[in-house]
């Protein structure tokens, strides 16, 4: 197995509602390491930017809307198959079709609502990851 790296947005639904340390608990009880996190509130025409590869599809406004509507907490994963691991983690994105114990099940509000973000592939990830953090951000 290959340790990687994988970048995670826990979600404005998720910080309104203080579960950034519960979240956080979940990833690290996977044997995800958190070797990069901050709080930041995204404006619009980044999360616009962020969610580039949405924008003909009929959600992206109320997305970017949605990310840009309270502060956020990007951080950089890393673990043996991080990327597969904190996907299982999050779990489906519809919380109703979401596996139990996982984050979405437990804490999301919503399909759109839904508590957090993962990079799907490694290339997204390190994409992601160089979107916010500088390298020597990076602590693991």
């Amino acid at each position: 197995m290959a340790v990687q790296r994988t970048f995670s947005i826990i979600k404005p639904d998720a910080t309104r509602r203080n579960l950034t340390g519960a979240i956080n608990a979940k990833i690290e009880a996977a044997g995800l390491r958190i070797i990069a996190q901050k709080r930041i509130h995204m404006t619009a025409a980044q999360a616009g930017h962020f969610y580039a590869v949405h924008k003909a599809r009929p959600f992206y406004g109320e997305l970017c809307a949605f990310m840009a509507s309270e502060p956020v907490v990007v951080q950089v994963l890393e673990g043996e198959e991080a990327i597969a691991k904190y996907r299982e983690v999050m779990g489906a994105t519809d919380p109703a079709e979401a596996a139990a114990g996982t984050i979405r099940k437990d804490f999301a509000l919503s399909k759109g609502e839904n508590s957090v973000h993962g990079s799907d592939a490694p290339e997204t990830a390190a994409e992601e990851i160089a979107y916010f953090f500088a390298g020597l951000e990076l602590v693991g």
